[in-house]
């Protein structure tokens, strides 16, 4: 009998299976949201959507707040995660987030962070993780 979701039982041998793109992606939101509210911000939206673009993580503190795009992937990878995030995708996310602070009516400075998040293939766990502050 299987002890999670992730696992599957073939002839009393247990094996995990590979998490689907979403569940990356969520593993690593959460990691990030994790290692934010460490460093003293309060997330205040995740996963938040409008007509433009999507924005991962928004969070605060005093002085700042943070639009953080997060890029999960598996370790090993040739491309650096960080370069998913073109500048295409740079423009949608400040467009965003000119929206969202408008609606708020914040003063606070905003910031761009990208984070990268690479899990291990075998066991699904953070093997290494990179922030990169005001990143664009």
């Amino acid at each position: 009998m299987p002890n999670s979701p992730n696992e599957f039982s073939y002839k009393n041998i247990k094996m995990k299976k590979e998490l689907t793109h979403i569940e990356k992606g969520i593993l690593g939101e959460k990691y990030v949201a994790k290692y934010l509210r460490r460093k003293g911000y309060r997330i205040t939206k995740r996963n938040m959507r409008n007509r433009i673009s999507e924005i991962d993580i928004i969070a605060e503190n005093k002085k700042y707040i943070l639009f953080v795009e997060v890029k999960t992937r598996t370790a090993g990878q040739a491309v650096p995660a960080v370069f998913a995030v073109n500048k295409h995708k740079q423009r949608k996310i400040i467009l965003a987030a000119q929206c969202y602070m408008s609606y708020m009516n914040t003063a606070k400075n905003p910031r761009f962070d990208i984070a990268e998040v690479y899990i291990s293939k075998d066991k699904n766990k953070v093997v290494e993780f990179n922030y990169y502050e005001g990143a664009f």
